[in-house]
Protein backbone atom coordinates (compact mmCIF):
# COMPACT_ATOMS: atom_id res chain seq x y z
CA UNK A 1 0.00 0.00 0.00
CA UNK A 2 1.01 3.63 -0.28
CA UNK A 3 0.77 5.86 1.75
CA UNK A 4 0.91 9.63 0.75
CA UNK A 5 1.30 12.63 3.53
CA UNK A 6 0.85 16.06 3.07
CA UNK A 7 2.45 19.17 5.53
CA UNK A 8 3.03 22.78 5.01
CA UNK A 9 -0.90 24.28 5.82
CA UNK A 10 -1.57 27.11 8.07
CA UNK A 11 -3.41 30.58 8.12
CA UNK A 12 -2.21 33.49 6.18
CA UNK A 13 -2.93 36.83 5.40
CA UNK A 14 -3.55 37.99 2.00
CA UNK A 15 -0.81 38.45 -0.10
CA UNK A 16 1.18 36.05 1.77
CA UNK A 17 2.55 32.54 0.57
CA UNK A 18 2.82 28.97 1.83
CA UNK A 19 4.58 25.89 0.52
CA UNK A 20 2.90 22.84 0.98
CA UNK A 21 4.13 19.24 0.53
CA UNK A 22 3.54 15.75 -0.08
CA UNK A 23 6.01 12.27 -0.02
CA UNK A 24 4.59 9.32 -0.63
CA UNK A 25 5.94 5.97 0.90
CA UNK A 26 5.31 2.22 0.89
CA UNK A 27 5.46 -0.12 -1.88
CA UNK A 28 7.13 0.96 -5.43
CA UNK A 29 4.75 3.07 -7.28
CA UNK A 30 6.81 4.97 -9.97
CA UNK A 31 6.67 5.94 -12.10
CA UNK A 32 3.87 7.97 -11.15
CA UNK A 33 2.14 11.35 -11.76
CA UNK A 34 0.78 13.21 -8.39
CA UNK A 35 -1.95 15.83 -8.17
CA UNK A 36 -3.15 19.00 -5.41
CA UNK A 37 -6.75 19.05 -5.75
CA UNK A 38 -8.54 21.21 -3.09
CA UNK A 39 -12.02 21.85 -1.67
CA UNK A 40 -13.12 24.56 -0.21
CA UNK A 41 -16.78 24.88 2.46
CA UNK A 42 -19.64 23.59 0.76
CA UNK A 43 -18.06 22.69 -2.48
CA UNK A 44 -16.93 19.98 -4.34
CA UNK A 45 -12.90 18.44 -4.97
CA UNK A 46 -11.26 20.30 -7.48
CA UNK A 47 -7.74 20.19 -9.38
CA UNK A 48 -4.93 23.12 -8.95
CA UNK A 49 -2.29 21.09 -10.20
CA UNK A 50 -0.73 18.31 -11.94
CA UNK A 51 2.79 16.94 -12.59
CA UNK A 52 3.96 14.63 -14.76
CA UNK A 53 7.07 11.86 -13.76
CA UNK A 54 9.83 13.47 -15.39
CA UNK A 55 8.58 17.12 -14.37
CA UNK A 56 8.43 17.70 -18.47
CA UNK A 57 4.20 17.89 -18.30
CA UNK A 58 2.34 20.25 -15.86
CA UNK A 59 -0.92 21.13 -15.79
CA UNK A 60 -2.11 24.42 -13.58
CA UNK A 61 -6.09 25.01 -12.96
CA UNK A 62 -6.90 28.63 -14.06
CA UNK A 63 -7.30 30.28 -10.79
CA UNK A 64 -3.79 29.40 -10.13
CA UNK A 65 -2.03 30.54 -12.76
CA UNK A 66 0.82 32.64 -12.41
CA UNK A 67 0.59 32.17 -8.60
CA UNK A 68 1.34 28.75 -8.11
CA UNK A 69 4.25 26.36 -9.35
CA UNK A 70 3.97 22.24 -8.67
CA UNK A 71 7.75 20.57 -8.66
CA UNK A 72 8.66 17.19 -7.83
CA UNK A 73 11.98 15.54 -6.11
CA UNK A 74 11.73 12.23 -7.11
CA UNK A 75 14.45 10.62 -5.05
CA UNK A 76 12.70 11.52 -2.28
CA UNK A 77 9.42 10.78 -3.88
CA UNK A 78 7.92 14.81 -2.31
CA UNK A 79 6.39 16.77 -4.47
CA UNK A 80 5.41 20.48 -3.39
CA UNK A 81 3.25 23.75 -4.47
CA UNK A 82 4.38 26.90 -3.95
CA UNK A 83 1.36 29.14 -3.44
CA UNK A 84 1.88 32.91 -4.13
CA UNK A 85 -0.14 35.79 -3.81
CA UNK A 86 -2.94 33.71 -1.93
CA UNK A 87 -6.16 34.99 -2.00
CA UNK A 88 -9.36 34.75 0.78
CA UNK A 89 -10.53 32.37 -2.35
CA UNK A 90 -8.03 29.91 -2.02
CA UNK A 91 -9.03 28.82 1.04
CA UNK A 92 -9.83 24.75 1.55
CA UNK A 93 -8.79 21.70 2.19
CA UNK A 94 -5.77 20.67 0.33
CA UNK A 95 -5.12 17.39 -0.59
CA UNK A 96 -2.19 15.51 -2.78
CA UNK A 97 -2.90 12.53 -4.77
CA UNK A 98 -1.47 10.16 -7.28
CA UNK A 99 -1.56 7.23 -9.48
CA UNK A 100 1.04 4.80 -10.53
CA UNK A 101 1.48 5.06 -14.55
CA UNK A 102 4.50 4.68 -16.90
CA UNK A 103 3.04 7.52 -18.92
CA UNK A 104 4.35 10.86 -18.43
CA UNK A 105 1.27 12.40 -18.64
CA UNK A 106 -0.74 14.87 -16.11
CA UNK A 107 -4.21 14.00 -14.96
CA UNK A 108 -7.47 16.39 -14.24
CA UNK A 109 -9.91 13.82 -12.74
CA UNK A 110 -9.80 13.37 -8.88
CA UNK A 111 -11.25 9.62 -10.26
CA UNK A 112 -7.84 8.86 -12.49
CA UNK A 113 -5.87 9.02 -8.67
CA UNK A 114 -5.70 6.01 -6.69
CA UNK A 115 -3.95 7.06 -3.59
CA UNK A 116 -4.37 10.11 -1.16
CA UNK A 117 -3.23 12.26 1.64
CA UNK A 118 -6.16 13.21 4.55
CA UNK A 119 -5.61 17.17 3.49
CA UNK A 120 -4.15 20.26 4.88
CA UNK A 121 -5.65 23.22 5.24
CA UNK A 122 -5.06 26.31 3.97
CA UNK A 123 -6.65 29.61 5.07
CA UNK A 124 -6.59 33.25 3.74
CA UNK A 125 -7.52 36.23 6.24
CA UNK A 126 -8.64 39.25 4.02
Amino acid sequence: QVKVVESGGGLVQAGGSLRLSCTASGRAFNPNTMGWFRQAPGKGRVIVASIAWSGSRIYYAESVKGRFTISRDNIKNTIHLQMNGLEPEDTAVYYCAARNTPLEIVLRSEYNYDFWGQGTQVTVSS
